[in-house]
């Protein structure tokens, strides 16, 4: 049995692949070019003159104070957003997977949230927890919390990260499921067999055997905490109160369409997205040490 693709043509496979080479050179490495070369460009106020100012906005960026206050709260928001996600997607991936009346339909009430875009996200959080006009806030107020995430940077960075992590449970939960549902049982049961408890099986059987789910997992989380909270925080917070959810994508975004700093703005991009590259690197090196396969 042959299984190696035979075309008829040399230039079909090239056909083929060309619409998705074109999509990721026009939508990613275009603007990112065009994103490096503004980044050592500086346009007066009106727009109408730009001159090459090489690093001169990069060093004016880690001159400022509030940018480093910015990388880490992105590092704080990332970490948070991540663990929490991935804990509590694993936990309802679990109780889904054992044979249960309905999980179908628990399965597909779990997946909808992933299917709600970041801003509307926001805004049902706002709905819920609101000061004034929030569901969940009079419950808040009922048991004592002085709750105004409007005025209190903690409060609000709270709510950003709930609402990012509720955001991609639904991800994670779909594969954790399958992760789960692709272990033999067999290895379940002989482990159950030498007397292993539900909780030991888990730790030293199903946890190990999920590892490269995790894995990538983290990955994709990380990325998305990065990237994808802008729409959250922009319906949410707009960075505030006093810049306390002002994160790394955030600022990116104000300093270049509000404040009209395009160089800097490019600047800030080039180095998230250097960021995103090294942190990624860092966790094939070494976390992916701990992953069996």
């Amino acid at each position: 049995m042959q299984k190696q693709a035979i075309f008829q043509s040399k230039l079909l496979p090239y056909a083929l692949v060309a619409p998705q080479l074109a999509i990721v050179l026009i939508f990613f490495y275009w603007p990112a070019l065009q994103a490096v070369i503004q980044s050592f460009l500086l346009q007066d106020a009106f727009g109408l003159s730009t001159s090459f100012v090489w690093f001169e906005n990069y060093i004016d960026l880690f001159k400022e104070p509030a940018y480093f206050e910015a990388i880490l709260r992105t590092f704080f928001f990332s970490f948070a957003i991540a663990v929490s996600s991935l804990s509590f997607a694993l936990l309802l991936a679990v109780m889904a997977d054992k044979p249960l009346r309905g999980s179908m339909l628990y399965r597909t009430l779990l997946i909808w949230p992933y299917a709600v875009a970041p801003p509307v996200v926001g805004v049902l959080w706002i709905f819920m927890l609101h000061p004034s006009l929030g569901v969940l806030s009079r419950y808040l107020r009922a048991l004592g919390v002085d709750w105004n995430p409007l005025l209190d940077g903690n409060q609000a960075a709270t709510l950003i990260i709930l609402a990012a992590a509720w955001k991609q449970i639904s991800y994670n939960f779909l594969f954790f499921l399958a992760g789960l549902q692709s272990i033999p049982r067999s290895v379940l049961e002989a482990a159950a067999i030498d007397g292993a408890r539900p909780m030991r099986r888990f730790w030293t059987v199903t946890f190990p055997l999920l590892s490269p789910t995790i894995f990538f997992l983290l990955v994709v989380n990380i990325v998305y905490a990065f990237f994808d909270t802008f729409g959250i925080i922009d319906t949410m917070t707009r960075g505030g109160p006093g810049k306390s959810t002002e994160t790394l994508v955030y600022k990116v975004y104000t300093d270049g369409l509000l404040g009209g700093n395009l160089g800097s703005s490019a600047a800030q991009s080039v180095i998230l997205m250097f960021m995103v590259i090294v942190l990624t690197g860092i966790q094939f090196r070494f976390v992916e040490r701990k992953v069996t396969y």
